[in-house]
């Protein structure tokens, strides 16, 4: 496992080498809670496959700096979205590149969530084979707030966790799980006190690197086969999502987020 390539190829990320075989990633974004600009949403896309390829890599470990997961895409990149329609493609190619290329990975991923975990940070950190989240931890998918449809993982895999009872109302009024509540309804695998959480993933990273590759790896590839099945619901919402990018909700939507205030959409829909 060579750190310094890792480094290099994805300058937005940090990376270190807590034991053998273990590659933590850490989401660091400072003063933004982690929130990913274009840079860093296009290295947490394309990072996976190197892993997959990397022999010396037998569990990841991701996770974001300091007490925030990741705030989700940042405003500076939303902006560019609905200014840019080359923008919007290559974000889009991004989201639908970062769900495949993590259910792809062959090696197992955990996910140590702490504080927020919004939008993109979010996708990362729920499509982890193993999800462990402070209790405190805060889970929000953000895509109707800001004024589109959720896609970038919300339907391809909420069903799945907790039922599509659960997903229809966090997914619809956008209301917040906590790490504890997310452990109860099924969304992620543990959630533990906050400081229990550093060593609780460490630990399950190190099970899983300690464990037989090919029966950790297969296990995990035929269960990501449930979402590969779901793959063209994923894509339908992801397309929605972007479409939402061209009209005029997310323009209010980003604006009421930036002024923190409530959004007042406009009434007189497309639709």
């Amino acid at each position: 496992m060579n750190i310094e390539i890792y480094r290099k190829t994805f300058p937005s990320l940090s990376f270190d080498q807590p034991e053998q075989g273990i590659l933590r990633i850490t989401l660091s974004a400072p003063g933004k809670l982690n929130a990913a600009d274009a840079h860093m949403h296009k290295d947490l896309a394309y990072v996976w496959q190197h892993v997959d390829k990397d022999s010396d890599v037998s569990c990841v470990l991701v996770r974001g700096d300091g007490k925030s997961f990741s705030a989700g895409g940042d405003f500076s990149l939303i902006e560019e979205m609905i200014e840019s329609d080359t923008a919007l493609v290559r974000v889009w190619k991004e989201a639908r590149d970062l769900v495949y290329n993590l259910v792809n990975c062959s090696k197992p991923v955990v996910s140590e969530i702490r504080g927020p975990a919004v939008g993109a940070g979010l996708a990362v950190a729920l499509l982890a084979d193993v999800s462990i989240a402070a209790h405190d931890a805060s889970l929000l998918d953000g895509h109707t707030r800001l004024g589109v449809a959720a896609g970038d993982h919300a339907v391809l895999i909420w069903p799945l966790l907790c039922g599509l009872a659960k997903a229809r109302y966090h997914l619809l009024t956008n209301t917040p799980v906590s790490g504890k509540q997310a452990e109860e309804m099924g969304l992620v695998s543990l959630s533990v006190p906050d400081d229990e959480l550093e060593h609780c993933a460490l630990e399950t990273a190190r099970t899983l690197a300690a464990g037989s590759p090919t029966a950790v790896r297969w296990t995990k590839y035929a269960l990501n086969n449930w979402l590969r099945m779901a793959g063209p619901s994923f894509d339908t919402s992801l397309a929605l999502e972007f479409l939402g990018f061209r009209l005029d909700d997310v323009k209010e939507g980003l604006s009421s987020l930036k002024e923190k205030r409530p959004a007042d959409f406009p009434k007189d829909s497309p639709l």
